[in-house]
């Protein structure tokens, strides 16, 4: 109502009522709306017809408001200069501890699973043993970037959703740990052993799920101008990643054949004047002609005298049974040979690598007295080779002998009343793709060498024990790790008759 004031003149004046303007309100800034809260509980606020932020809190409305240069000291309760629309100063929906926990839980699990990828991915695409091996590392920590940018996505996305695709981006980060973590537990699920990474990558795969059920439900894909190229995209990218494994995993390495060429030589005997022998050199050598490089994990080489029984008068072929037993020749007029090792040795020890184009030859002297009656000498060579392109040996610790008789070698010691003298060579040897090595136990390779009197032995095996006893090998999965890592035995064997090396001895 307005106020009368008299004067002594009779004169009526009328004032108007005077308002009190709130402190630090200055005029030319704009009226303040805060609309109704979201779905989550996130009130939008705009300055005339500008939104200028969202929030979670009345905390939070004076954090933007002093931002925009509002006064500090300002009175959000003053409702002729903030409009309040679905509620008053007091409404604030934000369920504030269970978005925590979402954002905790979202980001942990990203991380944890961009950790694994890059764990994964890395030694493959910085040392992968064939091209599509790399190209598989790479991919996997592409991937893993992807996953950290997915956990910064989570803090917009239940935040206050600046980015437009940040829901779309952790919804592509989900998938990815999905889609590994499924190809993980499948390659886990064909041997079904224990490894550290499976304490890793099961409990990301069933945090996925729950992830994927989350996002889902809240249509984090809205926004994507183009939803189904997203979706084509992501199953593209895992059809690459799934055939660039089954390629560089199965494929390249069974459809490219080991070329070596293994070769022994007799060369021209001399006589030794000094001791009447006969001095005849001998020539090994492996040559790789092919483009798969490989490691040499057992070699040996035995030199033999032949002596057999002549006979003029014959009925037939002679020692039938016993060249059947033996796999060997049958002759009508000789029979009954006598065999005896001259020479023995090695042409490498186990862990030398045997390139693409690589060669190695040995040279040896074998001494035979001139009185020997042998008929026929003989060269006995065998080279057994692992693919590098289906493996990889720790050569430094493979190369390196231990003696079976010497008890300082502890585990590998083993009396010689329970095994034969050997040397022993023993080392770690890894799949070619790292995420087959994530999914199985370590496997090792062991290899024997043995020298008796009598002759020498060269043996191989490969296992999942980090060591055995050559007699304790389980021979069935030593066979087809054997197999996996794709084995191959190379011989090579030469002949010629005794008589004539003493005639060109001469």
């Amino acid at each position: 109502m307005p106020q009368v004031v008299s004067a002594s003149y009779g004169v009526v004046l009328i004032a108007p009522v005077e308002f009190r303007v709130k402190p630090g309100l200055v005029e030319n800034f704009s009226n303040v709306t805060v609309e109704p809260p979201d779905d989550r509980g996130l009130r939008r606020v705009r300055a005339g017809e500008e939104i200028i932020g969202s929030a979670w809190s009345q905390k939070d409305l004076r954090r933007i408001l002093r931002r925009q240069g509002y006064p500090k000291e300002m009175d959000v309760e003053d409702g002729t200069f903030i409009r309040w629309r679905g509620g008053d100063s007091r409404t604030w929906p934000d369920h504030s501890v269970k978005r925590f926990i979402t954002i905790v839980l979202m980001i942990v699990g990203l991380l944890g699973s961009m950790a694994l990828l890059v764990a994964i991915g890395m030694p493959d695409a910085l040392g992968g043993l064939t091209f599509a091996g790399r190209v598989t590392g790479y991919l996997f920590v592409i991937a893993g970037l992807i996953q950290g940018l997915a956990a910064l996505a989570v803090l917009d996305y239940w935040g206050k959703r600046r980015m437009r695709f940040s829901g779309a981006v952790v919804l592509l980060g989900a998938l990815i740990t999905l889609t590994t973590g499924s190809l993980l537990m499948l390659l886990w699920l064909q041997e079904r052993e224990y490894t550290p990474y499976l304490l890793a990558y099961f409990p990301l795969w069933c945090w996925s799920l729950g992830a994927l059920w989350l996002l889902v439900r809240e249509k984090t894909w809205t926004g994507v101008p183009h939803p189904k190229s997203f979706a084509a995209g992501v199953t593209a990218t895992v059809i690459v990643a799934s055939a660039n494994l089954a390629y560089s995993s199965m494929y390249q390495p069974a459809s490219r054949p080991m070329l070596v060429k293994l070769e022994a030589k007799f060369g021209e005997p001399a006589t030794d004047s000094r001791n009447s022998f006969i001095e005849i050199p001998l020539t090994l050598r492996a040559q790789n002609k092919g483009k798969v490089p490989a490691y040499i994990i057992s070699d040996d080489y035995s030199v033999y005298g032949h002596e057999v029984k002549l006979s003029r008068a014959s009925d037939g072929l002679k020692d039938v049974k016993e060249a059947m037993e033996d796999e060997s020749d049958a002759a009508r007029f000789a029979s009954g040979p006598r065999t005896e090792t001259v020479t023995a040795g090695r042409f490498l020890s186990p862990g030398f690598p045997l390139e693409s184009g690589e060669e190695y030859t040995a040279e040896k002297l074998v001494r035979v007295p001139k009185e020997a009656e042998y008929d026929a000498l003989e060269v006995y060579f065998s080279l057994s080779l692992m693919r590098k392109d289906r493996g990889r040996i720790d050569t430094w610790e493979f190369q390196y002998p231990h003696f079976s008789w010497e008890k300082k070698e502890g585990r590998f010691y083993c009396p010689p009343s329970d095994c034969e003298e050997s040397l022993i060579y023993h080392g770690k040897v890894q799949h070619n793709n790292n995420i087959v090595n994530v999914t199985r136990r370590p496997r090792y390779v062991t290899a024997w060498w043995s020298l008796t009197p009598e002759d020498s032995a060269a043996s191989f095996s490969i296992s999942s024990f980090r060591f055995q006893p050559k007699s304790q090998i389980d021979e069935k999965e030593s066979r087809l790790e054997v197999d996996r890592y794709g084995v191959v035995n190379f011989y090579a064997e030469a002949m010629t008759p005794f008589a004539a090396l003493t005639e060109r001895g001469n």
